[in-house]
């Protein structure tokens, strides 16, 4: 005869077997931010998160665009520790996309995957890369992630390059690799303009507003070459050094708080500027508008081959594309970028 006042207690379940897919994982964490022009919501499953974060977008100007923010909304998840007990050096990120998901992925434990239709994100680090690595995950996984939504949430023009002005009006600063970009935003900086981005801007091309992340300034020791400012050279060697991919060591000097003004808001571009790294007889020299079409394309030929780029590049030469010769001082620089924007 069955007693029925006593049930068997079930066996122990693994909680990998009754949520295999981490989808009942709490978000304990919540951060609101408003990034590039669209209001950002972090939903993070640990404290460690807030850190990056914080890092990545606290205490920066809030910049709008004339028109309605987006609304992203990015999951941030910590990995299982075992995943990255001993990294000496991050992985590198390869870019993945199908199914309507873009993806950077390092490896299984540390990637983000960017769901552009629905304006969301997930990205995902262990704690070993978090404590080790805090550069990486901020710069390649979290930003990257915010940078994608919010371009294509806006139909931005995402571009390599700085920008600098004053009183609302921008200079935007492009050119290749190594031909000064950020030895002249940091001169810029000291000397008084408005400090916007300096690695990558953002540019609604139907009205030129450009938008940027001016957290940090990443320059090389060469930078001191130029600095009579004890102050300011001691605020620069305080700050930490990181290892950019190609094997380079910047320090990385955040802004916040320190010398100079963050751009209040975003930039109306007046300019459009073609960094080199030869020295000629004349600073700012005027380009023709096929001439200048193809140096843009050939400068950014990630965002050439987006939506808007015709439009960006019409504007641009509208504008007036220059090329602007290496000074003899970045002072000289500065000089004629800030005399460009009194005119």
């Amino acid at each position: 005869m069955t007693n029925l006042g006593l049930a068997a207690r079930p066996a122990p379940v693994d909680d990998a077997a009754i949520d295999p897919f981490g989808e009942r994982t709490a978000r304990r964490f919540a951060v609101n931010a408003c990034v590039l022009g669209a209001d950002v919501r972090f939903e993070a499953d640990d404290e460690a998160w807030l850190e990056v974060i914080e890092a990545a977008y606290g205490g920066l100007p809030a910049h709008r665009f004339p028109a309605a923010a987006p609304a992203l909304h990015i999951e941030l998840r910590l990995a299982e520790p075992a995943d990255a007990a001993s990294l000496d050096a991050p992985p590198p990120v390869h870019m993945r996309s199908g199914a309507g998901l873009l993806c950077g992925v390092m490896d299984a434990a540390h990637y983000a995957a960017i769901a552009p239709a629905r304006r969301q994100a997930l990205v995902v680090a262990s704690p070993a890369m978090l404590a080790r690595h805090p550069y990486h995950v901020r710069y390649e996984l979290l930003e990257f992630a915010v940078f994608v939504l919010a371009q294509r949430a806006q139909g931005l023009v995402p571009l390599h390059g700085a920008c600098v002005g004053r009183d609302g009006q921008g200079v935007l600063l492009l050119g290749e690799s190594g031909a000064g970009k950020s030895t002249l935003a940091l001169h810029s900086l000291l000397g008084g303009l408005d400090f916007l981005a300096e690695d990558a801007v953002f540019v609604h091309p139907d009205y030129l507003r450009a938008t940027g992340v001016a957290n940090y300034l990443h320059v090389t020791d060469d930078a001191f070459r130029f600095v009579d400012d004890a102050g300011v050279r001691d605020w620069i060697r305080r700050s930490p050094t990181i290892r950019r991919r190609s094997g380079v060591e910047k320090y990385e000097v955040d802004l916040r708080g320190g010398h100079g003004r963050l751009a209040p808001e975003p930039l109306q571009l007046k300019g459009v500027v073609l960094v080199s790294a030869r020295p000629a007889e004349r600073l700012l020299t005027p380009l023709p508008p096929s001439e200048a079409i193809a140096r843009l394309a050939a400068d950014q030929p990630y965002a050439a081959g987006l939506p808007g780029w015709d439009e960006f590049c019409r504007q641009c030469v509208r504008l007036g594309v220059h090329r602007l010769a290496r000074a003899r001082h970045p002072e000289e620089a500065v000089a004629a970028l800030s005399a460009w924007l009194e005119r």
